[in-house]
């Protein structure tokens, strides 16, 4: 009779034991698959950054045909485009870029010759959509970022989350130059 009840304890040990294995594996790979969810939003945002990057010099040397005594506004973008693509994308590069792009906008207002121009218009639609895409992947970067920590804080993935090596991610944050604007509703103009 002993017997059968020490058996009994050893295998109800055992099969929690497998149980508490399996629980760990299913935690863990949820928050891999997160924790890559993450990751892939800092990714997409790096990518839309660079697309901006990339779409500046042609911006610039478009204005240049039309105002080519702006020197100093055109000089201010691509100094700004230089250090924002060689920079971390949440450093203040970025914010420098963004009014050095605002500023070389405006001159379209400042010059009509150059506002009509069909190729100043599809390169400023260009940067619009990015703009807009850009806003997309950080809107999906912080959805990804609360589910992750969600799920990492969250009963019974709070217990080993930190032992496995999952930190809390950071959220992304609206640097100086957008922070203005967020509440401003668009200027339209006819």
């Amino acid at each position: 009779m002993i017997d059968i009840i020490n058996s009994f304890w050893s295998s109800a040990i055992l099969v929690i034991a497998v149980l508490l294995v399996v629980v760990l594996i299913a935690i863990y790979n949820r928050l891999v698959r997160l924790r890559q969810g993450v990751r892939q939003g800092v990714a997409d945002i790096d990518a839309q950054l660079r697309q901006r990057h990339d779409l500046i010099p042609n911006l610039v040397e478009t204005v240049k045909g039309y105002a080519a005594h702006e020197s100093g506004t055109l000089e201010a973008v691509i100094a700004a485009r230089n250090a924002a693509a060689s920079g971390a994308p949440s450093s203040g590069s970025e914010v420098a870029l963004r009014g050095a792009l605002d500023k070389l906008l405006a001159l379209g207002e400042a010059y009509p010759d150059l506002k009509a121009s069909a190729n100043f218009q599809s390169l400023q639609g260009e940067l619009a959509d990015v703009e807009d895409k850009l806003a997309a992947a950080r809107r999906a970067l912080n959805a990804a970022t609360a589910r992750f920590n969600a799920a990492r804080e969250s009963f019974p993935a709070v217990l080993f989350a930190g032992a496995l090596g999952f930190g809390e991610a950071d959220f992304h944050r609206l640097d100086a130059s957008e922070q203005g604007t967020v509440d401003k509703a668009p200027k339209i103009a006819f």
